[in-house]
């Protein structure tokens, strides 16, 4: 970034922060806040790269081992300049054989939450402030490994789920499925129900409301929204933004956005994606990206696909980058990932690729471009810590440590361990860049 465009930008920034103060509340300390393009902390820029970690808040419910591993695995990204985490905020439903499924739901059944669960989250976010790293908390799913938005279809009459690896299951009919949620009213009112529980929670160790806990940056209404259907995307876009009110509704504090992938996750219909986060009440943007899963390279010949898998990411950023600009919000890069060299699952199997399209992706935000004006951050998926798949399984199974890949993909097969020393040393250079 040239001296001209710092310059340019704090002036912009204090004036921003100057209105804010004169025409609002004044920010509570400790707080992130959008201004512009980017991010702010206490008045100072706040860009930062970042991890998945949608498993945070379990941990401690596995007792004092899982407690130890928590706070080895903060420390450790505290280490690296990965201070920004995002975190599921709980499961939906029993697993009822589904071998896949997150098997330690917060709400078990429609309408009853497990305190436990909620208790571990509490751990979860006394430990993050206590090392002054920021959480963003996804509420639910548009995908099935978690429960998500086809549990509360199930709790609400509408049988024969299609999930993966089952017998009879496609993408069309899992599509067609879930798209009825959007016309589901109980299911919507039930969303809304754990929305407002656990924003009204204070948390059970630090007696701070999660309304008023600065280790929480943002709230997520779901990860990856999809409208599923074109025919469901009204009803969609109503739902998503019905939920984004009442969220800001009940914590004004909080930053607040919605969990997209981008124009993909709408058959590449911008004006969707637009839309949504055009809404007064969603604060930044966010996108995410998979080559392996949306087919830019084929089977496992990342290496021959690589040259036009750059080329698309870049694309694909710049594109979404237009259209931050243009709404004057954030942009944040919060999940995209690359398998290891050969597809192979184990921690023994290099990263070049990987870490190759990290720094290209990471390398976005450097220099003044227009992407670089408006990319505030990066989530990468995910961290894996000190968990490692075990010899000769590919799935995960009950009793299995928890890592970045949910149950129903390979385990290993997008997560960053804490041994992967090549992937941390981009890590390390660009957290330090960027911020």
């Amino acid at each position: 970034m040239n001296k001209l465009f710092r310059c340019c930008g704090a002036l912009a920034l204090g004036l921003a922060l100057a209105a804010g103060g004169a025409l609002g509340a004044p920010t509570p300390a400790g707080f992130v806040r959008a201004q512009g393009t980017q991010f702010t902390l206490d008045g100072k820029p706040y860009r930062y790269v970042g991890a998945n970690y949608w498993y945070g808040g379990l941990l401690a419910t596995q007792g004092p081992a899982g407690k130890a591993r928590l706070a080895t695995e903060l420390d450790f990204l505290k280490q690296h300049g990965v201070a920004n985490l995002r975190v599921m905020v709980g499961a939906e439903g029993l697993s009822n054989g589904y071998q896949y499924r997150v098997l330690q739901p917060l709400q078990p059944t429609q309408g009853q939450f497990d305190e436990r669960i909620m208790a571990g989250l509490d751990y979860l976010l006394a430990e993050l402030g206590k090392r002054q790293m920021k959480a963003v908390l996804h509420f639910t799913n548009t995908w099935e490994w978690s429960g998500g938005l086809g549990q509360y279809l199930e709790w609400n009459g509408y049988t024969g789920q299609p999930l993966p690896k089952n017998p009879g299951y496609s993408w069309d009919k899992y599509r067609a499925y879930i798209a009825q949620f959007y016309t589901c009213t109980p299911c919507q009112d039930a969303v809304a129900t754990y929305i407002r529980y656990v924003l009204a929670r204070t948390n059970s160790l630090t007696h701070k409301k999660y309304v008023n806990d600065p280790a929480i940056m943002a709230w997520e209404i779901i990860n990856e929204p999809r409208p599923m259907l074109p025919a469901a995307t009204p009803a969609f876009e109503a739902w998503m933004k019905q939920t984004a009110a009442l969220v800001k509704s009940i914590d004004p504090n909080h930053l607040l956005t919605t969990g997209s992938e981008g124009d993909i996750a709408t058959d590449n219909d911008m004006a969707v994606y637009e839309r949504l986060h055009a809404d007064p009440h969603i604060d930044y943007l966010t996108i995410h990206i998979w080559p392996k899963n949306w087919g830019w390279f084929r089977d496992t010949a990342t290496a021959k696909g690589f040259p036009a898998v750059l080329a698309r990411t870049t694309a694909y950023v710049n594109k979404h980058a237009a259209e931050a600009q243009k709404l004057g919000k954030p942009l944040v890069v919060e999940e995209f990932g690359l398998p290891r060299d050969g597809q192979t699952f184990t921690p023994a199997a290099t990263t070049a690729l990987r870490d190759q399209y990290c720094g290209a992706l990471f390398g976005m935000a450097k220099g003044n471009t227009p992407a670089s004006r408006v990319i505030a951050g990066y989530n990468f998926w995910a961290f894996g810590g000190a968990a490692r798949p075990v010899p000769g399984q590919v799935f995960w199974k009950p009793g299995d440590a928890y890592m970045g890949d949910p149950g129903g993909e390979e385990q290993g097969l997008n997560s960053v361990f804490d041994a992967d020393q090549s992937t941390w040393a981009v890590i390390d250079q660009y957290s330090k860049t960027i911020r």
